[in-house]
């Protein structure tokens, strides 16, 4: 199995949940912890809710979403004509919350290793937050590029878009000029910059760089 897990992704980070009802409990995440999962064939993450408390496990059919540190999660299935080779139903980074979402998920996916992320890089991308957004912004530790090949041999960060991830697509090189003036399209010169073949998928965490600085500017903050 390929892992491919940061440090401080092993890491109790501050975080919170939504379980399947609603409910949103707030404590300290960790992903990445290795060992097996409550329920086979899915991704899981560990809580507890103060430092002096024992953790438990929580498989992704028991949850919605998660944030832990700056960076967002949803609970997802592989998409149509893809498969996850290790866990069917695990989790993918909300990194634009917006009407047309932009997931990431960090690792091999389509053939040898299921998904696995390394969170606590924190690029502050998006405004808010999925699930309430701890910290602030939504982040995403880009890998650079995001294979198109399904060798499952890639650790590359594979981006989808989608409503929801329900309906959630791969991006791909013939349609990354679409999709991401689409989803950026609020920032004028940014969707120039991707009309201008400046961007493209081997270089979309520059692309994101940019937008997110854009967005600062107009807000009139710091680049995160």
């Amino acid at each position: 199995m390929l892992c491919f897990v940061s440090a401080k992704s092993q890491k109790w980070q501050s975080g919170a949940f939504t379980d399947v009802k609603g409910n949103r409990s707030t404590g300290f995440i960790r992903v990445n912890s290795g060992g097996k999962g409550p329920i086979k064939d899915e991704g899981f993450i560990e809580f507890k809710d103060d430092e002096k408390t024992n953790p438990y496990k929580l498989s992704a059919s028991d949850i919605r979403s998660f944030v832990a540190g700056k960076d967002s999660f949803v609970v997802a299935h592989a998409p149509r004509n893809e498969e996850w080779s290790k866990e069917e139903t695990d989790f993918v980074q909300v990194v634009l919350d917006e009407p047309l979402k932009l997931y990431a998920a960090k690792g091999a996916t389509g053939g040898g290793g299921g998904v696995h992320f390394s969170p606590g890089v924190a690029m502050g991308y998006g405004s808010g937050g999925y699930g309430g957004g701890l910290g602030g912004g939504v982040g995403v530790s880009l890998g650079g590029g995001g294979g198109n090949g399904g060798s499952g041999k890639s650790s590359k960060t594979t981006y989808y878009f989608g409503e929801s991830t329900a309906d959630m697509q791969r991006i791909t090189d013939a349609n990354f000029e679409d999709i991401m003036v689409e989803i950026l399209g609020d920032e004028e010169q940014v969707v120039e910059s991707i009309k201008q073949h400046k961007y493209n998928l081997k270089n979309i965490d520059k692309l994101l760089d940019y937008y997110n600085k854009s967005v600062a500017a107009h807000k009139g903050q710091p680049a995160q």
